[in-house]
């Protein structure tokens, strides 16, 4: 599938090497002031060239379409598109018959019998650029609301820091954004290590969800947390999904585990702001997990697509370590998930309806 979302609905199309990538966001409702600087302002955050990501330079300039008119939304599919500029195509050459490990070369070639190998064709990271537009888009009409969705590395390799010190004004100014000043150096350290040795390390994001409405969610069968993991797991590295306490809660007792309620709210928050798959007023708090980026620069043994046994050897700009712009990629998603539950929560009470048209 190539769309996302239920009401509203985030389509991507576009290839790493071929003439541009591009998305239609459909939904999002009329009278939204669109802010075209913070869009390529998030943009920004993702793209390559940085010493701790892939040096490929693309501009990333994300051009607008359709569905705005004298700068508001018009509440009709708004198109965007953004143009490759700095393909390296016979990079892959040495690599078009042959199966790259940890990729989805092989996968993708026995789904549909034909694969375009120039840096991953529709598997590459590459399209997740349009993700980050559309979670912009999303992010608009949350600041109506006052909710604010922001994403930090709290972890590289095996340096880890204590989520309870996480600090997200600290993560906007750091390159690689770090969540943690005293960790930042070590974090550099293991990034810049992996890529020396021509290896990749992986990284774990925190997403936090500040201020969401209580009562988000469609239960049974489209929890906000299904959606979550769902969501997560869908971009590229990822391998693993916590909410709040997550893994951990495994090894508590009830207990510990339950949030006890006061006059004041929630006591603790180890459901993440999540219960029964609807949010609760709390923050939502989510761990993202990236595996290594599989592009590494070390021989490695694989197939062929004739079935011989070869010596893979990459070229090419890769990332060392993905979990770093995949952290925006992070906060995009949410955002497109907050956005899609606010507009499907809004007819779930007769009473809303009432207001609108009575």
């Amino acid at each position: 599938m190539n769309t996302f979302g239920v009401k509203l609905r985030l389509t991507t199309f576009g290839e790493s090497h071929g003439e541009g990538i591009g998305g239609v966001i459909d939904g999002l409702p009329s009278g939204i002031k669109i802010d075209l600087e913070f869009i390529q302002n998030e943009l920004n955050k993702r793209k390559p060239g940085s010493k701790f990501g892939t040096s490929r330079k693309e501009s990333d300039t994300i051009e607008i379409l359709s569905g705005v008119f004298d700068g508001f939304s018009t509440g009709t599919p708004i198109g965007l598109l953004i143009k490759n500029e700095n393909q390296k195509s016979k990079d892959y050459d040495n690599i078009k018959d042959l199966f790259r490990p940890g990729h989805a070369d092989f996968t993708y070639m026995q789904k549909f019998g034909i694969r375009d190998y120039r840096g991953g064709g529709r598997s590459s990271a590459r399209e997740s650029a349009i993700r980050v537009a559309g979670g912009a888009l999303a992010q608009i009409f949350l600041n109506e609301f006052n909710i604010s969705v922001e994403s930090g590395i709290y972890g590289i390799g095996k340096n880890y820091g204590d989520l309870m010190k996480a600090d997200f004004e600290f993560a906007k100014k750091s390159e690689i954004f770090s969540l943690f000043p005293n960790l930042e150096a070590e974090f550099k350290k293991e990034i810049l290590n992996a890529r020396n040795s021509h290896d990749s390390v992986g990284g774990s994001v925190l997403t936090i969800i500040r201020n969401p409405p209580v009562g988000l969610g469609e239960v049974l069968y489209d929890k906000f947390d299904a959606r979550i993991g769902a969501a997560m797991m869908g971009i590229n590295a990822v391998k693993a999904v916590e909410i709040g306490l997550g893994v951990n809660s495994s090894k508590t007792k009830g207990s510990f585990n339950n949030d006890e309620i006061n006059k004041k709210g929630f006591i603790s928050n180890n459901s993440g702001g999540i219960l029964g798959g609807i949010t609760n007023g709390d923050d939502v708090v989510i761990k993202t997990h990236f595996k290594p980026t599989p592009s590494i620069f070390l021989p490695q043994n694989t197939i062929d697509k004739f079935g011989n046994e070869v010596r893979c050897e990459l070229r090419g700009r890769h990332d060392p370590c993905v979990a770093v712009r995949g952290s925006v990629v992070a906060t995009a998603m949410a955002r497109l998930i907050v956005a899609d539950m606010m507009l499907l929560n809004a007819s779930s009470k007769l009473e809303n309806l009432k207001k609108i048209y009575i």
